[in-house]
């Protein structure tokens, strides 16, 4: 198979009078880390974690601040109160830490996903620009590049991608969440042109 695409790319690589032209092969290959990574989408989104961890970890600075100076202020008032009455007050202080603890690492937890969905609804809104760009270059499936065996650099379509990518769906940040449709199984993939994800 290998073979006969390097074929087909020499005989198409070059033209009488000396202009290069698109191989048309049936089979492509792409770099789905590097066409994500390399897209304004993907600038856009680590800019966007860096901000929002950096908030995350200034809030949790400021949290931490504020519980350790009440329990300075329980452990001093313990010494003048009913020993009941201060039991419930160090179980509501512990409730109140663990409530905190919680919410606080579900945020984490949603900046943590947060590159995930952005990669889902980046391929979903790309989708368009793909099916066009195998169109144009008569390619039937799309490989990903780190499962194949070996392939020449022609039939790699990560960099044409990128540009057009870029170009056309941009950093994504004027397409609200309910515009992007990403498939239940979180793949997007053309209907009869993509190797898959």
């Amino acid at each position: 198979m290998l073979r006969w695409i390097a074929v087909a790319i020499a005989l198409t690589a070059g033209h009488a009078d000396g202009q290069e032209i698109v191989p048309q092969v049936p089979v492509v290959t792409v770099d789905q880390d590097r066409l994500y990574s390399a897209s304004l989408w993907a600038a856009r989104v680590r800019e966007r974690i860096r901000i929002e961890s950096e908030a995350l970890a200034a809030e949790n600075r400021r949290i931490e601040a504020e519980l350790v100076a009440e329990e300075r202020d329980l452990t001093e008032r313990r010494k003048t109160m009913d020993q009941a009455a201060f039991r419930k007050l160090a179980e509501a202080f512990d409730a109140k830490v663990v409530d905190i603890r919680q919410r606080q690492e579900s945020k984490a937890r949603a900046i943590s996903r947060l590159q995930e969905i952005e990669r889902q609804r980046f391929l979903a809104a790309a989708l368009p620009v793909i099916e066009t760009y195998l169109r144009e270059r008569g390619a039937l499936i799309v490989l990903d590049r780190r499962v194949v065996f070996a392939a020449v650099d022609a039939i790699d379509i990560t960099d044409d991608l990128t540009a057009r990518i870029n170009a056309s769906v941009g950093a994504g940040e004027d397409l609200p969440m309910d515009e992007i449709d990403i498939p239940a199984d979180g793949r997007a993939e053309p209907d009869d042109a993509s190797g898959g994800q």
